[in-house]
């Protein structure tokens, strides 16, 4: 079983999160849910496409625009109170790495901290165990905040990702988020080179089988980018490419741009697997 915040989901579920961003410099939206009302109706679009989870982020990943504290807070605090109103049902998580927004957003009733530095912040993880609420473990190898990677280099990887996010994970664990409410992030991109990145989903299978629920934020990346020589608008197929490799393997939660495409996609492969019956089956039956 996997909770986020009040909400369970079985060990079948194959979730996705919806990208919301209230940022003016997001390298895939150019900022086109940067205002609220704006950002609100995009959370209205991908509830109806089928998303389990909204990722409300306040900041950029990479190098962009500086966002103090403060403004973090006012990007996002009073607009997860909004969804919340809106969407009891809804889990609601925010990506940051700061615990002092973790906290703001988790009393404006957010269901998952995605904290996507790897516990740059320590204290995320207790804002997390404070307030009941969910928390993803990132793969950042140390890499500050905003900060570009630059030739970076592993003996293995994957090695590297499973024993830095499960010492997260039990980390998390032991400061009292419960152990079913603890995913893991390869954090593809993130102080990684394409070759890295194509080798995390080839292996992902090793991730999954620590027994903690992986998640993948693969839409759009460069990796797909590099892999395919295209740019961020014309990355979709290579995106989804990843996501069936990604599901075949047995992530739980599938970070996106794409609602209706990825949900697509997870449908098919749990069909594939066995674990969804088709929608419809009259083929060769009359």
């Amino acid at each position: 079983m996997l909770r986020l915040g009040r909400h369970e989901f079985d060990d079948a579920a194959m979730l996705v999160m919806a990208i919301v961003n209230r940022t003016r410099d997001s390298f895939y939206d150019r900022g086109a849910t940067y205002a609220e009302d704006a950002a609100l109706d995009r959370v209205r679009r991908v509830v109806d496409e089928g998303a389990a989870i909204v990722d409300v982020g306040g900041v950029k990943a990479g190098p962009g625009d500086a966002v103090d504290e403060t403004e973090e807070i006012r990007r996002t605090v009073g607009f997860v109170a909004r969804v919340r109103e809106e969407f009891p049902d809804l889990v609601i998580s925010v990506d940051t790495w700061r615990a002092s927004v973790g906290r703001e957003v988790c009393a404006a009733g957010a269901d998952l901290m995605n904290d996507a530095w790897g516990g740059h912040d320590p204290g995320l993880i207790e804002v997390a165990a404070e307030f009941g609420a969910a928390y993803v473990c990132t793969h950042t190898n140390g890499a500050e905040p905003r900060r570009p990677p630059h030739r970076a280099s592993y003996a293995d990887v994957v090695r590297s990702a499973i024993d830095d996010t499960v010492a997260l994970a039990e980390r998390a664990v032991a400061v009292g988020v419960p152990r079913e409410s603890v995913l893991i992030d390869p954090a593809h991109d993130f102080e990684k080179t394409t070759w890295h990145s194509l080798e995390i989903t080839r292996r992902l299978d090793e991730m999954v089988a620590t027994g903690w629920p992986v998640l993948v934020s693969l839409s759009n990346k460069d990796f797909v980018g590099e892999a395919l020589d295209l740019p961020t608008d014309r990355r979709l197929t290579g995106t989804l490419a990843a996501t069936a490799v990604s599901a075949w393997h047995g992530a739980r939660v599938y970070r996106a741009h794409e609602v209706v495409e990825t949900k697509q996609v997870l449908d098919m492969v749990a069909a594939i697997r066995g674990d969804r019956p088709p929608a419809r089956a009259t083929r060769a039956l009359a």
